[in-house]
């Protein structure tokens, strides 16, 4: 055996560096020849490239009686063009390694796309081809109606799903889209076919109003001429968007029973219109909200899920319906959450009085902070991904604000104070301007809940 001691060398412990001060990205504007808006945004290490493209197609322009076409066209863009069947064309994503997806709401149609960075110029010959010749095949049209008609029984089951449709019907007019589900009823769909689904692409699809937002690694990569090779043969007519519809809803206080015989829970959705991001008191709102019930931490969890244990969680937020630069968008703001159908009224009573307390006595200064550190303090993990940054820019473009909204959100949620945080989310539940939605068991929730007076109660089945 050697005398020789072994020797362990050990490396020097890394220090902690100085935190670098952190903003939402800013993007690059541009615009190609046929008017088309590009947003980019280069993100070294970002290989994965996300692209966000912005249709103004929006639900409220549906022809009346077919509510869904958006839809059906949105999930039909890659469904063949006049290069590729719909098998081609999915085959040529699978090998670029992409992802392609597309949806409908009230601003208009948004599909997303998703490649590696070594891909991006096939994969953005695909997104371009699907724009600007899809071929809508009538048997494929036919297939997507179906299942869009197998969803809505399930839809229609789901508790959660059935009180946010009676909400709806509840808060906005009846000629308003926004009462009616935003991926059309049965009847709807029902008559929706392959020509319904060209004209309204026809009416409503052209790059001179659509927005593609690009951000990822693009070391390497000619983007504008790539974007200009690709999206650039994307012709069509030049024209103005369509004016935005003005949010009107009725939010006095009544209550709606979604009839549900057996059920051991009752879902709870308690709803009204606000202010949407174009207000001043967004980022007070939304820190007085996230205090109110954003967190397991907050408020209504504290008492009814930690004390009670009426429920699993509760949760308040606000939702932009549409937003428009002339101030005539709104959000919905929120309560959600399902509790024992044996618990529903002293549930019900509960929140009440916890929004009553909080209007009384105020957020404390450490709710305020938690929040904050919440929101604020974990903006740069949210925000690692390419497809979360393009989804973000994809959101300012579609409510009409800023490039730099986001960066100048988060400086003004860390200057909001506790009391300007109390007084919005008390402007924001006001408990006479409030609908309530149950799902449940009607003749074993309705009479708890007509006597703690809380407004007129109504039983639909």
């Amino acid at each position: 055996m050697s005398d020789t001691a072994a020797v362990m060398t050990f490396h020097p412990q890394p220090e902690p560096g100085e935190a670098r001060p952190w903003a939402f990205p800013a993007p690059e504007r541009g615009t190609l020849p046929n008017g088309l808006t590009l947003l980019t945004k280069h993100r070294p290490g970002q290989q994965v490239v996300a692209v966000e493209v912005l249709l103004a197609a929006p639900l409220e322009a549906e022809p009346q009686g077919l509510d869904g076409v958006a839809t059906i066209m949105a999930r039909a863009l890659s469904e063949g063009t006049d290069e590729h069947t719909a098998e081609e064309f999915a085959a040529e994503l699978e090998r670029c390694g992409a992802t392609l997806d597309a949806h409908a709401d009230h601003p208009g149609v948004r599909v997303s796309l998703e490649v590696p960075a070594s891909r991006l110029d096939k994969a953005l010959g695909l997104l371009a081809e699907a724009l600007r010749a899809p071929a809508f095949p009538e048997d494929e049209v036919k297939r997507l109606v179906a299942n869009r008609l197998d969803e809505i029984p399930h839809e229609l089951a789901n508790p959660a799903r059935r009180a946010a449709m009676a909400l709806s019907k509840e808060l906005f007019p009846a000629e308003s889209r926004f009462s009616r589900p935003r991926q059309g009823t049965e009847d709807t769909v029902r008559g929706i076919d392959a020509k319904a689904v060209k004209s309204f692409y026809d009416a409503h699809v052209r790059p001179a109003t659509s927005t593609v937002v690009v951000v990822g690694d693009f070391t390497g990569i000619d983007l504008p001429a790539l974007l200009d090779s690709t999206l650039g043969r994307w012709t069509g007519t030049r024209a103005e968007p369509r004016p935005r519809p003005v949010v009107s809803a009725d939010d006095t206080a009544r209550v709606v029973i979604v009839d549900r015989p057996g059920a051991v829970q009752t879902q709870v959705l308690i709803g009204r219109t606000g202010p949407d991001r174009q207000d001043p008191v967004w980022a007070a709102q939304v820190l007085g909200v996230y205090c109110l019930g954003g967190t397991l931490t907050s408020r209504l969890d504290r008492v009814l899920r930690e004390e009670k244990g009426y429920t699993y969680g509760v949760r308040s937020f606000a939702q932009v319906l549409l937003s428009s630069a002339d101030g005539t968008g709104a959000a919905l703001l929120a309560i959600s959450g399902s509790v024992a159908t044996e618990v529903t009224g002293p549930a019900l009573a509960d929140t009440w009085q916890v929004i009553r307390t909080l209007a009384a006595d105020g957020l404390t200064d450490e709710e305020r902070d938690v929040a904050v550190q919440n929101l604020v303090g974990v903006a740069p993990l949210r925000y690692e991904t390419a497809a979360a940054v393009a989804d973000t820019l994809a959101d300012q473009v579609e409510q009409q604000l800023p490039d730099d909204f986001q960066a100048g959100l988060y400086v003004r949620l860390a200057e909001t104070g506790t009391v300007e945080a109390t007084a919005a989310v008390v402007n924001a539940f006001p408990l006479d301007r409030v609908v309530t939605v149950l799902v449940g068991d009607a003749a074993k929730i309705a009479d708890p809940v007509r006597e703690l007076g809380i407004g007129p109660v109504t039983i639909i089945t």
